[in-house]
């Protein structure tokens, strides 16, 4: 890590994180990929889960006394009171899912949630306008829209808390080569097109490549391959987890910094399995969950 950075073992002994979140009374939560969420209580011997039976469970959001957990499919709300869970209702259902999925969730200023929804296919024309996009909906379930579209797997989304603005990371195809497609950050905005699968993020040019007429162009180009998934705002840049690859350690496995406004990438923490979750605490640190390891580490800023 650079010098003037802290990192802790926060909690362990969880199986295959894959979102983090945040309650209102500091209380940490996390979903696993097996269909639990659990609480994550520091220097404990290990999580305690509140509910179970997710697929695949990997976006969680706290709004009020509601917990969002995204999962194949769906977007499920609990009603969470005092750790316990008093209410599950189902709001969103028969989402289309495939090689990729329903992915994080979060609450925008203007009172709507806002869902990634990963490609059903490597590169394909979808047939359901909801694959390979950004959905938003209102926090009840109903009046579910297409904010932008061309997307492969918009896995991680996060908040600007100085604009507001909504960003996501994206990961490419995987027929390009070892060396292409970069994996990027985009900004989110209504009716934007990114691309997928006629269009692609070349990271050798840092530009966009095939036939690209209308595509936004990303913020930021990442490393193929490796993987750009959750992601989280702090000390006044964009922190992203690059989860890497299952056979391989070529490519990500490390979390990066990255400048949104002038597009600059930094590698920031190295040394995880898989990081795959990273979300703010409320005592100003950067919670990364390794996927890999079952470990959430805590980053602080300072020598002590």
């Amino acid at each position: 890590m650079p010098s003037g950075y802290r990192v802790f073992v926060f909690a362990k002994g969880l199986e295959h994180p894959t979102a983090l979140a945040v309650a209102s009374g500091r209380a940490v939560y996390a979903a696993e990929e097996g269909g639990a969420i659990v609480r994550v209580r520091p220097r404990s011997d290990g999580p305690s889960a509140i509910a179970s039976g997710f697929p695949t469970p990997l976006g969680l959001l706290w709004h009020g006394r509601t917990l969002y957990v995204s999962a194949q499919g769906r977007l499920e709300a609990l009603t969470v009171v005092h750790g316990r869970v008093v209410g599950r209702r189902t709001i969103v259902a028969d989402l289309p899912f495939g090689l990729h999925q329903q992915d994080s969730v979060v609450l925008a200023r203007d009172g709507r949630l806002y869902l990634g929804s990963g490609s059903t296919c490597n590169a394909c024309a979808e047939a359901d306008a909801r694959s390979a996009a950004i959905l938003s909906l209102r926090p009840d379930g109903g009046d579910l829209r297409v904010v932008a579209h061309g997307l492969r797997n918009p896995f991680g989304l996060a908040l600007d808390p100085r604009t507001g603005d909504l960003y996501a990371s994206v990961n490419g195809r995987d027929d390009l080569g070892d060396a292409e497609p970069a994996e990027e950050i985009v900004a989110v905005e209504q009716g934007r097109d990114f691309g997928w699968p006629k269009c692609w993020p070349s990271y050798a040019t840092r530009r966009l490549d095939g036939d690209c007429a209308g595509v936004t162009p990303p913020v930021a180009y990442l490393e193929p391959h490796s993987s750009a998934d959750g992601m989280a705002f702090w000390r006044g840049r964009l922190f992203v987890a690059l989860w890497g690859q299952y056979y391989s350690s070529e490519h990500g496995r490390y979390v990066v910094r990255v400048d949104v406004r002038s597009g600059r990438v930094q590698r920031f923490a190295t040394g995880f399995d898989h990081p795959l979750a990273v979300a703010t605490d409320p005592w100003g640190g950067l919670l990364v969950a390794d996927y890999g390891s079952g470990v959430v580490y805590r980053i602080a800023a300072g020598k002590g």
